[in-house]
């Protein structure tokens, strides 16, 4: 696998653990949507802790970057690198073991390459859930999504990724292994390590293995898709359930007729519920204790929601599959947007109080901007949109290339007047680093910047993700 080394990638590879070295196979190289294509000297694949520290030593030596990659599903290139000399590229997917389930305690222990769905199956067959939940979680890595801390649809009653985990192994930049896999609700014994890697996009350190929190399961499930007036509809209808379901509601996501109208193009075979495709929709999920009735809790929320002036239609599962159905429609809607091609994608969260104030005053300034379709839809029971523009109907994105920069600017501009962020879930990566420098309070900045220089003085773990160099 190494004769086609250069000698400097060469003489690396010699002092790697035997076996770690694989083929540098394109896959290795690109992330989804395209923005990125990467390059790298080596690809190693470690089996345990011991190999990745083994590994990272080795390049500390050499002063060769290193590049960690879970499942590449992340979509701000942080997990390729454009330029510079060829990293080393350092894939977790071999370590792939979930070591213990402690069904009693809710902790399960992971390793970095353990896949999201595996993660949440193993949790089931112990009686419990793993309540992170993404789009990509077939492929998605337990370390990509901490190394992210990555959010999806249950961020409102569960948390982010990082409420979701208890404890690390991971190697820091020096070669040491941190071996701290607490199963611990509490544990002040001073700076919080843990929380310091997740979200660092592998910038600080690489995980290698986690305890995890593993969540009750809802004797009583229910799922319902509500057409609402508008945004601000939709965050009333919010309220109004958490206050009649004090802590039942899992999920609340705002939908956009345009999202539909993307899967009525692109996915023709699924079915949808309403016709004509109304212009704003809530996809709403709750779990409630043993002698709570979901179906019972949602249609009390309708008709409460449609007295209010604030629902005008909805429907209500009434069978697992009909839930599936639904949440198949949201799911598939990076899918629809994937096939239409996106001028520009926007992850930020905001204040709710400021959602729909955001979502009126963007779509103001781009009917000013010529002809394009916008698809707002996302996490709106946690604040996160996802404001992605596209083309017009029969033109290309590549004709918006000479307004995309300024659109994404302005759209950012507003984002953070009204308080918010943006950068909601999908991280900084190497794409928003420059949003990052421009927007980022300047003593936060300062203190990150001296983190990294005291845990990585050498500059080899990740660079250019995250803090620009």
């Amino acid at each position: 696998m190494t004769s086609d080394l250069n000698p400097a990638d060469e003489r690396l590879a010699a002092k790697l653990p035997q076996g770690v070295i694989r083929d540098i196979a394109p896959a290795y190289l690109e992330e989804p949507r395209g923005r990125f294509s990467g390059h790298a000297g080596l690809i190693a694949a470690p089996r345990d802790a011991e190999e990745t520290a083994a590994i990272i030593r080795a390049c500390a030596a050499a002063r060769v970057a290193v590049v960690p990659r879970g499942g590449g599903t992340g979509l701000v290139g942080g997990q390729v690198m454009p330029d510079g000399p060829p990293p080393l590229i350092l894939s977790l997917e071999r370590m792939s073991a979930i070591r213990d389930v402690h069904a009693d305690e809710g902790v399960m222990v992971a390793e970095a390459g353990v896949t999201l769905q595996a993660a949440r199956d193993a949790a089931a067959e112990a009686g419990r859930q793993f309540p992170l939940s993404l789009a990509s979680q077939g492929s998605a890595q337990i370390g990509g999504v901490l190394a992210t801390n990555a959010g999806g649809v249950n961020v409102l009653r569960h948390g982010n990724a990082r409420a979701l985990c208890l404890g690390v192994e991971a190697v820091l930049p020096s070669g040491q292994i941190m071996h701290d896999l607490k199963r611990l609700r509490k544990d002040n014994t001073g700076y919080d390590i843990r929380d310091l890697l997740i979200g660092a996009e592998g910038s600080l350190g690489i995980i290698t293995a986690a305890s995890l929190v593993m969540a009750p399961v809802p004797a009583e499930t229910g799922v319902a898709l509500l057409v609402v007036q508008d945004p601000a509809s939709a965050l009333r209808l919010l309220a109004m359930a958490q206050s009649r379901m004090a802590g039942g509601v899992t999920a609340f996501e705002l939908l956009s007729g345009q999202g539909l109208q993307f899967l009525a193009e692109h996915f023709p075979q699924m079915r949808q519920p309403f016709s004509p495709i109304p212009a704003w929709l809530a996809l709403v999920e709750v779990g409630l204790p043993e002698g709570l009735k979901a179906d019972d809790a949602l249609e009390g929320m309708f008709v409460d929601g449609a007295e209010a002036g604030l629902v005008t239609d909805g429907v209500i599962a009434r069978s697992g599959q009909q839930a599936a159905d639904l949440w198949a429609l949201r799911e598939h809607i990076p899918l629809a947007n994937r096939a239409v091609g996106a001028i520009a994608s926007h992850d930020i969260s905001l204040p709710l109080s400021e959602v729909a104030g955001f979502i009126a005053e963007a779509g103001r300034m781009l009917d000013g901007e010529g002809d394009m379709r916008v698809n707002c839809f996302g996490h709106l029971g946690d604040g996160n949109l996802h404001f992605n523009l596209f083309p017009a109907s029969g033109r290309a994105r590549d004709e918006y290339d000479d307004v995309r920069k300024a659109l994404s600017r302005r759209i950012h501009e507003m984002v953070m007047a009204r308080g918010g962020s943006f950068s909601a879930e999908h991280g900084v990566g190497r794409l928003k680093t420059g949003d990052l420098a421009r927007w980022g309070d300047p003593a936060r900045l300062t203190a990150m910047r001296a983190i990294k220089q005291a845990l990585d003085p050498l500059g080899i773990m990740n660079p250019g993700a995250v803090l620009s160099q």
